[in-house]
């Protein structure tokens, strides 16, 4: 079992617990803070079984990465992981309802997906978010798996001109290989926007490239959460040695 103790950097002594869901108590403390963060926080349109809770058909499928404030318990930031086995079962990894993943095909067994990260809006400094990759550091140099895929998220508050302009400055440096290129299923309509010229980039999307990700193709439009999606692929081995050292220290 995953499991660390970290001293958080965002908050001076105070302590942060880095573990699995165990039991489905903490796979609901996960999916309540979702629900606060997409539905009450960002206005995101969930179709859930129950209300106060962010669930969905993969959840079931997959493993719930969880910190805890060390002083309270409470959950305080999450990602869900999806492995290639797991994904078979469910029928489908959930990025493949954003994108065509057919051009990665071949290195679909060796395919681990995250989604659904959120940080509680009170520890939104960053160490809760450098404690989730440090145990999906873990997580993945024990798994085995090769490649690391997913969807990151942009607001469209402003309508998607911010989205535009990411994309932009995005596909210079860090777009994928052609073989490897994914194909969004509903594509933002960058036609129609007027990219920021000096785009504010998530904090997420960021980590993901420094880490040494690709873009994988053009965003999509996801109209129930209101977001602007990029696929992320992260071939373990370009990941960068700075940051490992850093995450897996």
């Amino acid at each position: 079992m995953l499991q660390q103790h970290l001293v958080g950097a965002d908050r001076p002594r105070k302590a942060f617990h880095v573990s699995l869901a165990r039991h489905e108590d903490e796979v609901r403390e996960a999916q309540r803070l979702r629900w606060k963060v997409f539905a009450e926080e960002m206005g995101a349109r969930l179709s859930t079984p129950e209300a106060g809770l962010d669930i969905d058909l993969y959840d079931p499928y997959c493993q719930h990465l969880l910190v805890r404030d060390g002083d309270s318990g409470k959950v305080v930031g999450t990602y869900r992981i999806l492995t290639h086995s797991a994904a078979k079962r469910v029928g489908s990894y959930y990025s493949e309802n954003e994108f065509d993943l057919t051009r990665l095909q071949h290195v679909r067994d060796r395919m681990v997906e995250v989604g659904r990260s959120c940080v509680h809006a009170d520890y939104r400094n960053g160490g809760v978010i450098t404690h989730l990759w440090a145990g999906l550091a873990e997580f993945m140099m024990k798994s085995s798996y090769d490649y690391l895929i997913g969807c990151a998220s942009i607001g469209m508050q402003d309508g998607g001109h911010n989205a535009a302009g990411i994309w932009h400055a995005v596909r210079e440096k860090h777009l994928a290989p052609v073989e490897w290129r994914v194909f969004p299923r509903c594509p933002l309509p960058l036609e129609g926007l007027d990219a920021t010229p000096a785009p504010s980039v998530p904090p997420l999307v960021k980590g993901y490239l420094r880490l040494g990700a690709y873009v994988g193709g053009a965003p999509a439009w996801d109209p129930d959460f209101n977001t602007a999606d990029l696929f992320i692929l992260l071939p373990m081995s370009r990941l960068n040695p700075v940051y490992a050292r850093h995450f897996l220290k």
